[in-house]
């Protein structure tokens, strides 16, 4: 019988708060990389229509929060080690 896999979580739940800490492997990293990128590159591109401007990064803040939420720790609130 095989063991159960392990989920990798790229993202860990912060110790105080709640969320998600920096990435803790490369995967995180290159997500973290890649969002900056477009987030830079929509601002840069979209500057003189700011409606736009307010949507494309509503949208990248929930596609990195969609992505935290299927690769990283289940989000709730803590205070230290509980």
């Amino acid at each position: 019988m095989k063991a159960p896999v392990e989920k990798k979580v790229w993202f860990p739940a912060k110790r105080y708060g709640w969320g998600w800490g920096p990435p803790t492997c490369w995967q995180g990293w290159v997500v973290m990389l890649l969002w900056l990128a477009l987030v830079f590159a929509s601002t840069f591109l979209l500057n003189q229509h700011l409606a736009w401007a307010v949507v494309c990064m509503g949208g990248l803040v929930l596609l990195l929060i969609l992505i935290c939420l299927w690769k990283g720790e289940k989000p709730r609130w803590r205070w230290g080690k509980d």
